[in-house]
C-alpha cells in the first residue's frame, strides 16, 4: 500500500440534498497505489459519497481536492483528464455501439474540435479486450446485459487513463469469473500508481481486494482503516445490524460468516442500536 501524498482528499464533508442530510462530516483521502474499499448498508451514503468525490454532487460545505487542487476550480475536461467515474448502472436510451462508448473515455485526449486519432480507437479497442467485451464492440449498448454494461463502463473509464478510478458497485452483475477479472485489472490499475476508490456490497470481496475499508453508515464515516481492523463483530452488528463471526482465512483476509440479523430500528423501539464509534478525520 502506498504513502504517498493523497490523489484525491475530502475534507469534512457535508452534502444535503432538498434540505435532507445525506453526508455529515466525512474527511477521507485515496492515495496513488491503493484500493481503497467504500463499505456499508444500503442507503449510507455510499453513492453520494462516491458522486460528490467525482464532482457530480456540489457539497453544502467541505472541500475535495484532486492532484492537490480543488476540484471546483477544474474544468470538466481538466477532471475527465485526472478521474474518471464508473456510476451504478441504470440502462442507456441512447443508440450507440459498445465502442462509440468507451470512445467516450478519449474525449479529454483530444484536441478541442479534433477527431479521434487512430491512437484513441487503438486504446478503445484494447480496453474492451481487457474486460472481455472485444467480441461485442459493435452491439449496441441497449442490447447488452446488465454485467455487460458494466463491464463496457469499466473499459471507458479505463480508456480515460486518468490517475484516480472512481467505481460504484462495478462487479454487482457480473459472474464470479468477469468479478475476479475486474479486481486484477483493479489492482493492476493500483499497482501502475493509480489510486481507485470502489463501492463494494460484498463483504469478502472488499477484505480480499481493497487495501483499506471506508466505513459509511448514516452518513458518516464510521471506521477506516484495513479489513483486519475494521470488519469486527462489533462493528458488523452496530452498521449492519447482524450477529456475526469474523476469522482469518488461509491468506491473513478476514473472513465474515453471519449467524442472525438484529431487530431492525422499526421493529425494536426496545432494542437500542449498537454504538458506532466514528472514525477520527484523516486529513
Amino acid at each position: 500500500m502506498s504513502h504517498a501524498p493523497a490523489a484525491l482528499r475530502a475534507h469534512r464533508l457535508r452534502v444535503h440534498v432538498d434540505r435532507r442530510p445525506l453526508l455529515h462530516d466525512v474527511s477521507l483521502e485515496a492515495r496513488p497505489g491503493e484500493v481503497l474499499g467504500v463499505i456499508g448498508p444500503n442507503g449510507a451514503g455510499k453513492s453520494t459519497l462516491l458522486r460528490t468525490l467525482a464532482g457530480f454532487l456540489t457539497p453544502t460545505s467541505g472541500t475535495v481536492h484532486l492532484g492537490g487542487e480543488p476540484l471546483d476550480a477544474l474544468s470538466i475536461r481538466q477532471r475527465a483528464a485526472r478521474l474518471a467515474l464508473v456510476a451504478q448502472d441504470t440502462g442507456t436510451a441512447a443508440d450507440i455501439t459498445a465502442m462509440d462508448l468507451v470512445l467516450m473515455g478519449r474525449y479529454a485526449h483530444r484536441r478541442r474540435l479534433g477527431r479521434l486519432s487512430g491512437d484513441d480507437v487503438r486504446i478503445a479497442r484494447d480496453q474492451l479486450a481487457r474486460v472481455g467485451m472485444a467480441s461485442l464492440a459493435d452491439r449496441a449498448v441497449p442490447t447488452l446485459s446488465g454485467g455487460e454494461r458494466q463491464l463496457v463502463q469499466i473499459a471507458r473509464a479505463l480508456a480515460q487513463r486518468a490517475p484516480v478510478l472512481l467505481l460504484d458497485e462495478p462487479t454487482s452483475a457480473l459472474d464470479i469469473h468477469h468479478r475476479m477479472r475486474v479486481f486484477a485489472i483493479l489492482r493492476d490499475a493500483a499497482d501502475r500508481g493509480d489510486a481507485v476508490v470502489v463501492v463494494l456490497h460484498d463483504l469478502d470481496d472488499a477484505a480480499r481486494h481493497c487495501d483499506r475499508l471506508a466505513v459509511v453508515h448514516e452518513g458518516t464515516l464510521a471506521a477506516l482503516g484495513t479489513a483486519v481492523e475494521v470488519l469486527t463483530p462489533a462493528l458488523l452488528a452496530a452498521v449492519y445490524r447482524v450477529e456475526a463471526t469474523v476469522h482469518l482465512g488461509p491468506t491473513g483476509v478476514p473472513l465474515v460468516h453471519p449467524i442472525r440479523v438484529h431487530p431492525t430500528p422499526d421493529h425494536a423501539a426496545h432494542d437500542p442500536a449498537p454504538t458506532v464509534h466514528h472514525a477520527p478525520h484523516p486529513c
